[in-house]
């Protein structure tokens, strides 16, 4: 039976054997997933939530986050991905902020859980680990007391996610819940977003390898169990068990990062050729634009598989570039899909020429705020259009082209330099294992560019090398956009999203700086 026109929901009736999870552990089908997810659906009551409340996760990448999610989205709840990394501060500030009347977690995190949920005032029987912990309910526990059969009443959900706060406190993103089944939301999601990305229904293996707290990965995830697809989690990203994932699954989908693809691209080629990637079929990634030596190469190696959008929390997917059309405009983010108009608008609110760059602005997706914050919302939209922070041109043709964040922007002697023009010229160079460009105060200039580099793994930081990579920039950068100073470190801040925090990383700078 195909699963044409039917979500999870109806493909774990129709087709309960199909594979749902094949790693880790023991493989899961359709059925024995869906039975799962009525348990705890079931079992919500008992823990005081209700339509309408928001349920936090603190969870590694594990089977037991697409439970929690897909029981949230058929029990009319708002599901609040928190970032496992972050603080016990940073994460009580996201459950009081969400309003979360329960959070599930396991047995690595409860101890710092249970601190922030004490701060955010989770209440004590709100409190679920999938293993053991004291003072939470067990996950697995619920699960046995609740019926396998769904819920008398079944209402969508929705993700809230929360931005990554590189600009400030995390903001939730929240959606309005619609008052349907979750059939209809599912059959939403392919009539938009599935449809967009050119997904389809059928025996695909999507590999989920960036951290499920994030939007875009969970999303990608959700979209796989709604087209019948395989699932394969990896508890967390390493190059070399990626490649053989891939291999071992026929993996032929998955979302990545740039970070990723980089660290991958890093391994020996003896490493690399030991594994068979044919299976690829469409490899996606958003979050920043991947430099073009980083993409070409990785396209020679899996060939052209690669498909890049550019998108938030916030909007969704807004544009996309197909493996070919990406080639044939060398730096684009993609063109807008279906019912998605752009403009580029400079700081007076005027839409800027083609090729000049202003701070982007999309209509045409679902409507959303950040919660609790009704000046945020408003200062993010006008006439209709909503912008994210994010800088970009429009060429004569309509295509996207991307230059970093407004607030990363560095002013050097009046002229605008942006970090990530600087950061893609050093990562062509193979020496280079990261690198990330910050502004610092001049007395002359204002703010000079200095480029922060952690070498490739085998390389040694001296002063030729250094030299080296800034003539390197004087030959691909004009001169007001060179850095003026080049230091190595030994790691800089990125989360396992692959998102860099320029001004974190400025502040620890300024900080060593001072001391």
């Amino acid at each position: 039976m195909g699963t044409e026109g039917m979500g999870f929901f109806e493909i774990a009736q129709k087709e309960p054997d199909r594979p749902a999870v094949l790693a880790p552990g023991v493989p899961v089908s359709y059925g024995g997933l869906h039975a799962e997810v009525n348990r705890l659906s079931n079992a919500f009551g008992g823990l005081g939530l209700r339509p309408g409340d928001a349920l936090a996760t603190v969870l590694g990448d594990r089977p037991e986050f697409l439970t929690v999610m897909l029981a949230a989205l058929q029990s009319g709840l708002y599901l609040v991905p928190v970032n496992r990394h972050l603080s016990v501060p940073d994460m009580g500030w996201i459950l009081a902020d969400s309003g979360a009347r329960a959070v599930i977690t396991e047995s690595a995190f409860a101890d710092g859980v249970a601190t922030a949920a004490d701060e955010a005032g989770v209440p004590a029987d709100g409190r679920v680990s999938v293993g053991p912990a004291a003072g939470y309910h067990s996950m697995a526990g619920l699960a046995v007391s609740g019926s396998a059969e769904p819920p008398g009443k079944r209402w969508a959900g929705s993700l809230m996610p929360y931005t990554s706060g590189t600009t400030g406190r995390p903001k939730g993103v929240r959606k309005p819940l619609l008052d349907t089944p979750p059939e209809a939301a599912a059959d939403l999601l392919r009539r938009t977003l599935i449809r967009r990305l050119g997904l389809e229904p059928g025996d695909d293996v999507h590999l989920a390898v960036a951290p499920l707290y994030h939007w875009a990965a969970c999303v990608h995830a959700l979209m796989a169990l709604h087209l019948g697809h395989a699932v394969v989690v990896a508890s967390r990203f390493r190059p070399e068990h990626t490649l053989e994932l891939v291999q071992r699954h026929r993996v032929s989908s998955a979302f990545v990062t740039p970070a990723m693809v980089r660290r991958m691209l890093a391994l020996p080629d003896d490493v690399r050729d030991r594994y068979d990637v044919s299976s690829l079929r469409r490899v996606f990634h958003a979050g920043a634009p991947m430099p073009v030596e980083t993409k070409r190469r990785a396209m020679d190696w899996w060939g052209p598989v690669l498909h890049e959008y550019y998108g938030t929390a916030e909007s969704g997917p807004t544009v996309l570039a197909a493996p070919d059309e990406w080639r044939a405009r060398l730096g684009t983010v993609g063109r807008p899909v279906d019912g998605v108009q752009i403009k580029i608008l400079g700081a007076d609110g005027v839409e800027m020429p083609a090729g000049e760059t202003g701070l982007v602005y999309t209509s045409g997706h679902p409507g959303f705020e950040y919660h609790g914050d009704p000046a945020a919302t408003a200062s993010a939209t006008r006439d209709g259009f909503s912008t994210f922070g994010d800088l970009g041109r429009v060429d004569a043709d309509g295509w996207l082209h991307l230059d970093g964040r407004a607030a990363d922007v560095i002013v050097s002697g009046g002229v605008d330099v942006h970090p990530e023009e600087i950061e893609n010229v050093l990562l062509q160079d193979a020496a280079v294992g990261d690198a990330a460009v910050i502004g610092v105060p001049d007395d002359e200039l204002g703010q000079i560019a200095v480029a922060l580099v952690k070498p490739a793994e085998g390389v040694g930081a001296n002063d030729a090398l250094a030299d080296a990579l800034l003539a390197g920039c004087g030959k691909q950068l004009a001169e007001p956009k060179r850095p003026r100073r080049l230091e190595f470190r030994a790691s800089l801040s990125r989360d396992p999203s692959g998102t860099l925090s320029r001004s974190r990383v400025r502040d620890d700078y300024l900080r060593e700086d001072a001391d």
